[in-house]
């Protein structure tokens, strides 16, 4: 059993320490926000934060996160119910196409804003490796300037 917060509510799983927890997510606590793209941290889809970081959830072994912190897609709005800022920016910005990839990018943005609150274009390409098979990068990109705008007026 591994004790862990995940979306800000203490949780034990049971299970093997060797089980992915993107697996854990999905199965065990139905949260289906993180997806199963590749299984080798390589698109990106399974992103979840993990003490802060974005971290791919599809090879954390589950026995590596007794105590830590997990937020998936789930946990980032606020507690009254109103979608984060980056959330709001991928509204507004119309990013989604199919949207199976969109919960990762949106994880691996909150991380990026959180560390480096106004990134320059390169700093996004450097930081933002998801993979989007629809390529609605230009949105993307458009959606994270956005997010980092409204963040420096909050």
């Amino acid at each position: 059993m591994v004790a862990l917060t995940v979306n800000n509510i203490p949780i034990d799983i049971e299970g093997a320490d060797d089980k992915p927890l993107l697996w854990a997510l999905r199965e065990d606590l139905g949260l289906l926000g993180p997806k199963y793209g590749c299984g080798v941290a390589q698109c990106g889809a399974c992103r979840v934060l993990v003490d802060g970081e974005s971290t791919p959830s599809c090879i954390v072994p589950l026995g590596s996160l007794a105590g830590a912190s997990v937020v998936t897609i789930e946990g980032l709005p606020s507690t009254s119910g109103d979608l984060s800022i980056v959330q709001q920016a991928w509204v507004d910005e119309q990013v989604p196409q199919c949207g199976f990839c969109q919960p990762g990018f949106m994880i691996a943005t909150t991380a990026l804003l959180a560390r480096t609150p106004r990134p320059t274009d390169a700093e996004i390409d450097e930081a933002i490796t998801n993979i989007c098979r629809c390529g609605t990068y230009p949105r993307i990109r458009r959606a994270i300037h956005r997010a980092a705008d409204a963040l420096s007026q909050s």
